[in-house]
């Protein structure tokens, strides 16, 4: 069964091999004990209650990579094999965190909107800002922040990082959130969302990037108190600010039509055709694979 509406595109596909039930079509009461497999998205909240219904599920197939709305251990402790995409989509989340540190520096759209109001004149060219030379904090550091960084280096930016674990990278790593937010010109969160970091990027890390700082998100919106950032950029006490991911999707617009010096996108950061692609394959391989009674290819480990 197809959980999300979102990935009714699935359909078409799934349908080559498995008899296919949409949650929001409302399955008839036999397909309770019929179905064996949920496809979900990762990022909303798994419905408990749905999965009790269902007493031959065997396998919960998340179609992304992040699964920050499954229960992982609820899940195995009721038998349950969990998958997810990993490494599918982080290049291009890589490449929006640059278009959006560009967009935003580069003051690209509000570039357009003058020049379609008529406002470019030979003798006032404005002035934008670079990212050459500056200094960019990544906050995690797996695939999709080792993507921003051999980018960044690209850019001639100065690379460093900050996570809850060190590991061996070429990019030296901070002592703590605070200090990577203090150091950086440009902060970009790329990390895990879990229960354990809803808020990490809070009004003191914030303030911490400063007046004249940028703050990007492609990861999750949980990860910023969005309450805080939005005060910041209306006080001036940060910069600017791009987004991909809000604390509530979709977000409301009027909440962000007076927020100073924002660029925002509609969490596009990782659906190009080619993730959706591979992400795709994955979920036709770990059904496969689970029910020919194979290991998962690409199973979550926690």
């Amino acid at each position: 069964m197809i959980v999300h509406r979102m990935l009714a595109p699935l359909s078409p596909f799934l349908e080559t091999q498995y008899d296919v039930y949409r949650l929001w079509e409302g399955p008839p009461p036999e397909a309770a004990t019929q179905i064996e497999a949920l496809v979900i998205a990762g990022e909303p909240p798994l419905d408990k209650a749905l999965v009790e219904k269902l007493p031959n599920l065997s396998l919960i197939a998340c179609f992304t990579a992040g699964y920050d709305g499954v229960d992982v251990e609820w899940c195995k402790a009721r038998g349950l094999k969990l998958s997810h995409a990993p490494n599918v989509n982080h290049e291009d989340v890589a490449d929006l965190a640059i278009g959006l540190m560009l967009a935003s520096r580069r003051q690209i759209i509000s570039g357009q909107q003058r020049l379609l109001n008529g406002e470019w004149v030979e003798d006032a060219r404005v002035i934008t800002g670079s990212i050459q030379k500056e200094r960019i904090g990544i906050v995690g550091l797996g695939a999709i922040g080792q993507a921003i960084a051999r980018r960044a280096e690209a850019f001639n930016m100065d690379v460093s990082w900050w996570g809850p674990r060190p590991k061996d990278a070429p990019w030296p790593r901070a002592d703590s959130l605070i200090k990577l937010a203090n150091d950086a010109d440009v902060l970009v969160v790329a990390c895990r969302a879990t229960p354990d970091n809803r808020h990490i990027i809070d009004d003191t890390v914030i303030r911490a990037v400063g007046a004249h700082g940028l703050l990007v998100n492609v990861a999750r919106g949980s990860l910023v108190d969005e309450e805080a950032l939005i005060a910041a950029l209306r006080s001036g006490a940060l910069g600017s600010a791009a987004l991909d991911v809000f604390a509530h999707e979709p977000t409301d617009p009027e909440r962000w039509k007076d927020v100073p010096n924002v660029v925002l996108t509609p969490h596009t950061a990782g659906a190009t055709t080619h993730a959706v692609q591979g992400m795709m394959l994955n979920v036709m391989q770990n059904l496969a694979a689970h029910f020919a009674g194979s290991p998962l290819l690409t199973p979550i480990e926690d």
